[in-house]
């Protein structure tokens, strides 16, 4: 057995979900309740009724990588040859951290609060990971001068997500720009930025920065998961300078081989048809707007969401055992919701609480979380 994995813990958010019963409000796992546009996966089944379901090449079918390519067209990588289809945006996680750091020297910065597989990706493989710590004074809000004074002489990647899963906090396009700079500024190998953008079409701030249009050493992120209710096709991919490609495009070879051939040719109808990738952000704007004003009723400490469909939320019992509570809060109140410290010390003693249940529902839930003691 390897002893890493071996060690390492499952997942807490799964383990929680698990104890879910049918009459819990779950806030929990981060689903979108929305269905998929069925037409582009009517569209993908007509296609394979005429063409079959065979192996693309490594990196993807030329077509789905182009169209992926000329919707972002970030600087410098607007071609096909800058894309990466993966199965999921978590494999293009994997690919990244693997493919680009040497287990050796390399030392991988995770902005914290974030998702745990970073950390947990690179622990597998033997690389040296840290966290910076934003601060609750600013409700987590993204700054890069603590990420700029963290960065050490091995650091060689910073993971960045934004928006941000567990907070809703999103990155402003001036901060991006003074990490940018400071990093440009060292001089010396490069510091790769890994921007996990996967709640990027769900983001309901005019400020919302783009890693990879200001800086040359990025590597952005997503999905069609959360986007367009699809985290059970598999679909992702990553977008990289022309000099990081060939690396990349090889562990994703031997990882993975290829994605779907299926899922691709959902992703190129969605990509063909404009407007068809945030079709369904109107949905969220309004939910978040009706989320929103219960978070504001319900008297508990919360960071405003300006991305995702998360909220972050400080109970007002004793939760500094946050991962008991939590399990407390199931067994007693009914209630799913996710223990803060699972995305790093930082958040600690909150709460993450998906916001895609009914309004109704969600109201119950913070009613519980706000009497429970």
């Amino acid at each position: 057995m390897n002893p890493r994995v071996v060690a390492m813990p499952g997942s807490q958010i799964r383990a929680l979900n698990a104890k879910k019963r049918p009459t819990s409000i779950d806030l929990g796992l981060g689903e979108p309740s929305l269905f998929p546009q069925q037409r582009f996966i009517d569209g993908a089944a007509a296609w394979t009724a005429a063409n079959g379901c065979k192996y693309t090449p490594n990196a993807g079918d030329a077509e789905v990588r182009a169209a992926i390519a000329s919707h972002f067209a970030y600087p410098g990588m607007a071609s096909e040859a800058n894309v990466c289809v993966t199965v999921g945006s978590q494999e293009a996680v994997y690919v990244a951290i693997n493919a680009m750091l040497d287990p050796a020297q390399d030392e991988l910065l995770v902005v914290d609060p974030a998702f745990p597989a970073y950390a947990k990706i690179a622990a597998v493989a033997g690389i040296a990971s840290r966290s910076v710590a934003m601060s609750a004074e600013t409700d987590f809000a993204f700054d890069a001068e603590r990420v700029l004074a963290a960065v050490g002489p091995n650091t060689r990647m910073i993971v960045v997500c934004s928006p941000c899963n567990p907070t809703g906090q999103v990155a402003s396009r001036a901060e991006l720009q003074k990490l940018a700079d400071g990093l440009l500024a060292r001089g010396g190998a490069p510091v790769w930025v890994m921007h996990d953008e996967l709640y990027r079409e769900l983001v309901f701030t005019d400020d919302f920065g783009e890693m990879a249009r200001l800086y040359p050493y990025t590597v952005a992120i997503n999905s069609l998961s959360k986007s367009n209710a699809l985290t059970g096709l598999r679909l992702g991919w990553l977008i990289a300078p022309t000099e990081a490609m060939s690396v990349l495009i090889k562990l994703h070879g031997w990882a993975a081989s290829t994605a779907s051939m299926f899922a691709q040719q959902v992703a190129l109808g969605i990509f063909r048809e404009p407007g068809a990738l945030s079709e369904q952000r109107s949905w969220y704007a309004e939910q978040h707007a009706k989320v929103v004003a219960e978070l504001e009723a319900s008297g508990l400490r919360y960071v405003r969401p300006k991305g995702t469909f998360y909220a972050a939320v400080r109970p007002e019992g004793d939760a500094s055992d946050d991962l008991a509570f939590a399990e407390r809060l199931i067994g007693e109140a009914d209630v799913v919701a996710i223990p803060g410290s699972i995305f790093g010390p930082t958040t600690a003693g909150w709460l993450r609480l998906s916001w895609v249940a009914p309004v109704d529902t969600f109201r119950e839930g913070l009613r519980r979380i706000a009497a429970f003691r």
